[in-house]
């Protein structure tokens, strides 16, 4: 083993901690924010109907053959579906999304099909009537209507009416209709608690009886003999003393829709209430909903002469809705919640002074990739949300470390012990300087080398060398101060280069980097289109997927780039859905694969489920990530340099990687000698022990301090059953056990684990 490890501790907050506030948005910040999503807007053929009918949900019931549950979907819009469907203008059916490229539903013909193949929902039971009684002065579309808007809301109706017999009075109403529709709703008309005084002059007998009743209606030729000057759109009241409500319509749903209206009057007005007020949004409305027709074949209108053929025309509907975000984002499909909803949750988290903090899981298993912002046609960033609330749960201390430790230790490592600046040998300063980045340097050291010195060789002005970190752990932890300590701290070093303009071998790095003032940053793949390919690069004839990384979102030329390279390697590369901007990020992102392991690994199937051919990515987490789950997987550099990455590293092989990268660079380049420290021991470890150590994120140089703070205290106590030895040694914020056994020169660990505890000896 090559240098000293030491292990820096980052302090952790105690439990008894005095918790502080600071807002994450304004009212009006959140109600901003939360307005961008438009998943719960109504669909355009619900919009359309100022009946508020349910369009969306009728039709699929029709669709899954439930005619019972669409027809009680109609019947709640009106008291006489009959008459509705037969004579509705319907404009739902214009407003249909399919008829942008074809024929859209027919939705009338729909409704009348769950009246002829839907069973009528069973009345609700004895209810209590309202002690305030209505009267209804003759005979209009309007007024039966109105009649039978106020009998469901439970006032006792009275019509006054010149016929006599209830299908006299709803051929009177609507004449124009046939006889079996005539028919069908005089029977329903029948059905109802209305009481009719049948061969009445409306006008004759409303003074005599107009005081017996609390709410008067009349037909809109009744009011106007009885008020002249009456002049009506819709719903009126003359007086509120009269309480007199009639209104003048056009059409059928113009009459069900006015009825509606002047019913809400009423009932307001029964209760002394301004009818004005507080009534809710009325009529048709204007959607901001957005329903993609990708992938939508169009089709023409089926006739609905039956059942099948209904449920047929049904089944055409797309069921219209915006879930653009859902369809390529795991993590949203994973807590099956919509940004709108999911912020209003991560706000009020927040938001809570003292207490658990239950959306902690969700806010930190975000991949802060920013595709929902790409994919939603209102650019709904969710990841900006869940990134601001940690920053503000880390300024408030809420947020526990435990999540995100080992990554920003890990990040320490990197630009502490594995910390790497030098400018190319023979230069004071350099006129480029190579930053590979940390995952690079972790799981391809061969590839980083090869790159270093090809980039030397072919570059004028000399080419320094950075290893290290670019800070995107600790700003995706929230941890801001964290984050201007790496800033600073690299600053300083790329001003000991003299600022040389930074090549950048992984977009993530290019993006953080760029944050940087007065310095120009470039993709290594950019460079390496200028100054031609080295001629050991690696051809590769046959199809491949390119994974775009997240920290080339936006940025079109690298992805171009980065294509044009793959092309010239012979590789036939072949698009995939949720490509260039649109592509998900792999599970380790936003330190996903640290907090919510399952939702990371639903990240990665969720981009290999893009494509079954190899995937060739350009970011090495990416690389690593897709090869764990078994997938062919290269990096565009290995292929550059014809070499290999390590397959699949576990964390201390990772480790171990940076430091004997560095190690390995010092000597041969910089013929600076490394000494090699001797523990005094060996330690050997059984596959099991690996295994459950990646898991456990428990590290190899955790082990070693383990052991050597054995050999120091001589603790350990002895399992009488498997003969196997326990020890323990506490690391900054966590106590680590090691069960092992004694060989010769050394132990040979059989288990590890670990737990945020302090274990207290008493006497």
């Amino acid at each position: 083993m090559k240098g000293e490890v030491t292990r820096v501790i980052i302090e952790e907050r105690a439990s008894t901690h005095v918790y502080r506030q600071k807002r994450m948005f304004t009212k009006e910040e959140l109600e901003a924010i939360e307005h961008l999503c438009v998943h719960e807007q109504p669909p355009y053929c619900n919009a359309a109907c100022p009946l508020k009918l349910d369009t969306k949900a009728m039709v699929a019931a029709i669709a899954a053959g439930d005619f019972d549950r669409a027809l009680a979907l109609y019947d709640k819009v009106t008291p006489f579906p009959h008459i509705l469907c037969a004579a509705c203008e319907a404009p739902c059916e214009g407003e249909c999304k399919l008829c942008e490229i074809g024929e859209g539903i027919s939705i009338r013909e729909l409704e009348k099909a769950a009246l002829r193949f839907g069973t009528p929902p069973k009345k609700r039971g004895l209810l209590r009537k309202k002690n305030k009684k209505a009267a209804v002065f003759g005979a209009d579309l309007f007024s039966l209507f109105l009649a039978g808007e106020l009998c469901r809301k439970m006032y006792p109706v009275t019509v006054f009416c010149r016929e006599e017999g209830f299908e006299s009075f709803v051929r009177a109403c609507v004449s124009s209709l046939p006889e079996d529709i005539v028919a069908a709703s005089a029977q329903a008309l029948s059905k109802m608690d209305i009481s009719f005084v049948w061969n009445t002059d409306p006008v004759s007998v409303f003074h005599e009886n107009s005081s017996e009743f609390d709410l008067l209606c009349a037909a809109y030729s009744t009011a106007k003999v009885l008020f002249p000057e009456l002049s009506v759109d819709e719903a009126v009241m003359v007086s509120r003393e009269q309480k007199l409500i009639t209104g003048k319509t056009e059409g059928v749903l113009g009459a069900a829709f006015g009825a509606k209206k002047a019913a809400l009057s009423a009932d307001r007005l029964a209760q002394n209430l301004d009818p004005a007020n507080t009534r809710g949004e009325e009529g048709s409305v204007e959607t901001r909903l957005y329903t993609s027709l990708e992938g939508v074949t169009p089709s023409g209108k089926i006739p609905c002469t039956d059942r099948d053929s209904a449920i047929a025309e049904a089944q055409r509907c797309i069921q219209c809705r915006c879930e653009e975000c859902i369809k390529g984002c795991a993590y949203l499909r994973h807590y099956k919640k919509f940004p709108r909803i999911l912020t209003r949750e991560v706000y009020n988290n927040v938001s809570i002074i003292m207490g658990d903090h239950m959306m902690n899981k969700p806010i930190n298993a975000c991949s802060l990739c920013g595709q929902c912002s790409v994919l939603c046609p209102n650019g709904y960033d969710m990841a900006k949300v869940c990134h601001l609330a940690r920053q503000n749960m880390v300024t408030t201390d809420k947020m526990p470390l435990a999540p995100h430790e080992f990554a920003l230790m890990d990040m320490v490592f990197s630009n502490d012990e594995a910390f790497l600046c030098r400018p190319q040998p023979g230069f004071g300063q350099c006129k480029y300087v190579f930053f590979p980045g940390c995952q690079a340097t972790a799981i391809a050291p061969a590839t980083v080398r090869a790159a270093y010195l090809d980039l030397c060789q072919r570059l004028d002005g000399g080419v320094a060398l950075m290893l290290g970190c670019c800070g995107a752990i600790c700003d995706w932890a929230g941890r801001y101060e964290m984050y201007d300590d790496v800033m600073k701290f690299l600053d300083e070093n790329l001003e000991a280069l003299g600022n040389p303009t930074i090549i950048a071998g992984c977009p993530t790095c290019k993006k953080q980097l760029s944050s940087h003032e007065n310095l120009e940053i470039h993709g290594i793949w950019e460079v390496l289109e200028e100054i031609g390919l080295p001629e050991k690069a690696k051809r590769l004839n046959k199809p491949i997927a390119v994974h775009d990384a997240c920290g080339a979102r936006g940025d079109g030329e690298t992805q171009a780039s980065i294509r044009r390279i793959a092309e010239r390697l012979g590789c036939q590369v072949t698009p995939t859905p949720y490509d260039g901007d649109k592509s998900p990020c792999c599970g380790y992102g936003g330190l996903t694969q640290y907090t919510n392991r399952e939702v990371a690994k639903e990240m990665t199937e969720s981009c290999l489920q893009r494509s079954d051919l190899p995937y060739l990515s350009y970011c090495m987490a990416c690389r690593d990530r897709f090869a764990r789950e078994g997938r062919e997987s290269m990096h565009l550099l290995e292929l550059v340099y014809g070499t290999s990455a390590d397959h699949c590293p576990d964390i201390s092989a990772k480790r171990y990687n940076r430091l004997s990268l560095k190690n390995q660079l010092l000597e041969e380049i910089w013929n600076e000698e490394v000494i090699a420290v001797d523990l005094g021991f060996t330690i050997e470890y059984t596959p099991e022990a690996e295994a459950m150590m990646d898991d456990r994120m428990i590290l190899k140089t955790d082990v070693v301090r383990v052991l050597q703070n054995l050999r120091e205290t001589g603790e350990a106590i002895r399992d009488e059953e498997s003969g196997l030895l326990l020890t323990r040694a506490r690391l900054g914020n966590v106590t680590f056990w090691v069960r092992y056994e004694e060989i010769e020169g050394g132990y040979r660990v059989h288990r590890a684990y670990s737990h945020r505890m302090n274990i207290v000896n008493r006497l």
